[in-house]
């Protein structure tokens, strides 16, 4: 079966980039050691793998998607990239002392497998750091009101953080921290939220197509009627009133530390 982002990855790495802010935190909430070796799950086309790789830290990068992972071949480095899935690593047992997961639990098949499979490979030592948006975060986002089946759509398939909690536990894991993320302005990475403080970036085909929800939980005539009722709004000044109307405290996005438990 053809993985989703054989499709989504074509031109992803021009609107995919790595954000620095956001990789400053991965960097300190992993807080590596030059002599490890660590895991990034569901890398993509490595973006975040590389800049690890450049601060002298050893990685692999896994990802179901082998149109992702040539482009993550480009140019070369010194990150060994695999093949596989968080449920299907490959990697010896209490061979990895720390895994980096943004932006992927929602396309893993299984959670409970996916969790069991990565404390198998961790060293007991080690921690995860998990980049990810819950459920209820995504209904502070004001594309509900453009978009609101694609919402619904992508709330359903992201896990809840009391299902990512339950799941830990199960196999012997255990959120350490947790610590919001709100989007910037300046953000460099454009994922689904990217656009908050720019309504306009959603007008560029590029951009929604590097997106999942847009490129495949997304239906063309609700991308065409939202993106209509956008631009109406943008021109009428409509959309600051929207955008207050969902500021919350809740976060965009959120960063759990996780540890095992043995």
């Amino acid at each position: 079966m053809q993985e989703k982002y054989d499709v989504i990855g074509t031109n992803y790495n021009t609107t995919r980039t790595a954000d620095p802010y956001l990789f400053n935190r991965l960097l300190t909430l992993l807080n590596p050691s030059a002599k490890g070796m660590y895991l990034d799950i569901g890398c993509g086309t490595g973006n975040y793998t590389k800049q690890f790789d450049k601060k002298g830290y050893q990685f692999i990068g896994i990802d179901p998607s082998s149109e992702m992972l040539e482009k993550a071949k480009i140019p070369s480095n010194n990150v060994l990239w695999k093949i596989g899935k968080a449920e299907i690593l490959g990697l010896s047992e209490n061979s990895i002392d720390g895994i980096v997961a943004s932006l992927t639990l929602h396309h893993w098949d299984s959670l409970d497998q996916g969790f069991a499979s990565l404390h198998k490979v961790l060293k007991p030592e080690g921690n995860i750091v998990i980049f990810t948006a819950t459920p209820e975060q995504m209904k502070g986002y004001w594309l509900c009101h453009y978009f609101p089946k694609m919402l619904e759509d992508s709330m359903n398939q992201m896990p809840s953080l009391e299902t990512v909690k339950r799941s830990l536990h199960k196999n012997g894991l255990v959120i350490e921290k947790t610590e919001k993320y709100f989007i910037k302005p300046d953000l460099e990475d454009l994922f689904l939220y990217s656009g908050k403080h720019n309504p306009k970036l959603y007008f560029n085909p590029k951009v929604r197509h590097g997106i999942s929800s847009f490129s495949s939980l997304s239906n063309a005539l609700e991308v065409e009627n939202g993106l209509n009722a956008l631009e109406k709004d943008i021109d009428s000044g409509k959309i600051n009133d929207i955008i207050k109307n969902y500021e919350n405290t809740d976060g965009d996005y959120l960063f759990l530390v996780v540890k095992t438990t043995d």
